[in-house]
């Protein structure tokens, strides 16, 4: 934990390293909307069709929904990279952890990518070869959009609780934003578990609408936090002054 080292900071001006800092973590949050929104809805032909894998397929849709899933990923560990030599000034351990559970939701992102692109290339491999066992491709292609489906809980579904709850804290300590903004957080992430163990024991379906009102605080935090970084950078905050413990 880093000590005060006196009066609060200054405000940063334009272009300073702090102000910089906060605008490409900001940016790196909102391009995690701007990929992930729009890649729901390109991969949905192989998620809502069940025989997808043997059909005529929409391949360059669903291949595009996936290098925006991947985007996603890619600005999920920029978030926490960007952020981690103003933060870890506040508490280093807690600073770590965020990083490392943005690390992991990129990576159950991936995994869900990969089974994904995999269904694309078992269609074209196969649904042309004279004797493919259609059901048993099907059945593949079932078993791949599982695969995809439970990481999208983990991931995207679950992890943010970690993320909203470690950044929540060091935000919330460290006044660099208005604190509404991480108690968003602090109160969704909760929520957002109690919606993934509900998804997981049956008692949910992770499309329903009591899932998506159970992941608007979190999606409100991450938001807001990402507008607040690139409009109007950190708050003046003594650890933005101060020396790492």
């Amino acid at each position: 934990m880093t000590a005060s080292t006196g009066t609060t900071a200054a405000r940063m001006p334009v272009g300073s390293p702090g102000r910089r800092t906060a605008l490409v973590a900001g940016v790196f949050y909102l391009i995690t909307f701007l990929a992930s929104l729009p890649a729901v809805a390109l991969i949905d032909p192989v998620l809502s069709n069940p025989d997808y894998i043997v059909s005529a397929g929409s391949d360059t849709r669903v291949i595009a929904g996936c290098l925006l899933d991947l985007v996603n990923a890619v600005a999920c560990v920029g978030t926490a990279v960007a952020l981690f030599p103003v933060v870890r000034r506040q508490h280093e351990a807690a600073a770590l952890g965020f990083v490392t559970a943005r690390v992991l939701e990129a990576a159950i992102i991936v995994v869900g990518v990969a089974s994904l692109l995999a269904v694309v290339t078992l269609r074209q491999q196969f649904t042309s070869t004279a004797g493919t066992d259609a059901p048993t491709l099907v059945a593949v292609g079932a078993s791949l959009v599982a695969v995809r489906d439970w990481t999208f809980l983990l991931g995207p579904g679950l992890v943010p609780a970690a993320n909203a709850l470690l950044l929540g804290y060091l935000m919330y300590r460290s006044a660099l934003v208005p604190r509404i903004i991480p108690v968003l957080g602090l109160v969704g992430a909760p929520l957002l578990v109690a919606s993934a163990v509900a998804t997981m024991f049956g008692l949910n379906e992770q499309a329903s609408a009591l899932s998506a009102v159970l992941t608007i605080p979190v999606a409100a935090w991450e938001l807001s936090l990402g507008v607040w970084l690139v409009v109007k950078g950190f708050r003046p905050a003594p650890i933005l002054a101060g020396p790492t413990a």
